[in-house]
């Protein structure tokens, strides 16, 4: 179904855009979606759109699953980007569209469906291939992934060209970086991290070296897969976190290939709409990870999370004003 493209801030100040963005992978909530999904019928038929797709019963996976058996990247990338989709329909339920979109890792998927440049049942099963392709790598090369916490991202850039194995990960604030790499490399990045001055180095709970050349196999397996998809001309502009830049659809097959092993820099493709005009985030999935960062990127704009009726209608008031 082709949508039209209708601004929030069509006839209000131009410098007054909205951006609807996309959360990635780690921003789990139990019964996500449920809520919304059983007051909003187009959301609900997210799931059902999804589950055929994928092969997975995401309303399940999604309503009634315990957390830690939704951690799995093959099972997790899915069920959130179902969730995201799903809460999105609810939001266009009340008439409600923006004027950019932007997606953190995975949660680029969700975008581009979001803008119509490919299909919701598509970007969900398409997802769930690449979760499997994650796995598959981080099986055969083992890593991975920690936040380094109170330094500056060229301290953290200037460690990991040092420690060999080890690679910047995701931009996604100031004073927050995440590193990716061989497990012994990451382990030598933190210690060196925390002794000159870092607040905190926490490794992550992943299953491997995600955003970094240890997980190109990915990249390899799903590149035929993604040259093959026919993307649509987005009826909204698509901020990419690969490049932190606005991209066509002929861009999106190859950002969909390199953001497997690209760092995500969230935190430019952020200051990038702020400098665009944007000063309203929407965070569309669950959790309020996104909304954090952004706050911590730029205190000037509002930033706000849809994930349940209550937030569904502040939103409405907030941006409807």
């Amino acid at each position: 179904m082709t949508l039209e493209y209708k601004p929030l801030t069509e006839g209000k100040d131009h410098m007054s855009k909205v951006a609807f963005c996309f959360p990635g992978q780690g921003a789990l909530e139990a019964g996500m979606g449920r809520e919304l999904a059983e007051a909003v019928p187009a959301a609900m038929d997210v799931y059902r759109a999804g589950s055929e797709a994928s092969g997975l019963d995401l309303q399940k996976l999604c309503f009634d699953t315990p957390l830690e058996e939704l951690v799995d990247t093959e099972v997790q990338q899915p069920a959130l980007i179902a969730t995201s989709l799903a809460i999105l329909a609810a939001i266009r339920a009340e008439g409600l569209e923006p004027d950019v979109v932007v997606g953190h890792s995975v949660g680029e998927f969700a975008a581009l469906a979001s803008v119509s440049a490919m299909g919701t049942g598509e970007a969900i099963g398409f997802v769930r291939e690449r979760g499997l392709a994650m796995a598959e790598a981080a099986r055969l090369h083992p890593g991975s992934m920690a936040a380094i916490l109170g330094l500056e991202d060229e301290v953290v850039e200037e460690l990991c060209s040092r420690i060999e194995g080890v690679w910047p990960a995701n931009y996604n604030c100031p004073g927050q970086i995440v590193v990716s790499g061989e497990n012994a490399a990451v382990d030598r990045l933190c210690a060196e991290a925390e002794s000159i001055g870092a607040r905190r180095a926490i490794k992550l709970k992943v299953s491997g070296a995600f955003h970094s050349p240890l997980v190109e196999r990915a990249a390899e397996r799903l590149r035929p897969a993604i040259e093959t998809i026919r993307f649509h001309d987005p009826i909204a502009p698509f901020m990419s976190t690969v490049t932190a830049h606005v991209e066509p659809a002929t861009r999106f097959a190859a950002i969909l290939v390199e953001q497997l092993t690209a760092p995500v820099r969230f935190t430019q493709a952020a200051r990038e709409l702020v400098q665009d005009g944007v000063t309203t985030f929407v965070e569309v999935g669950p959790g309020n990870v996104l909304s954090g960062l952004i706050k911590r990127i730029d205190r000037s704009v509002r930033a706000i999370s849809v994930n349940d009726l209550a937030s569904l209608e502040k939103a409405r008031e907030v941006l409807s004003t």
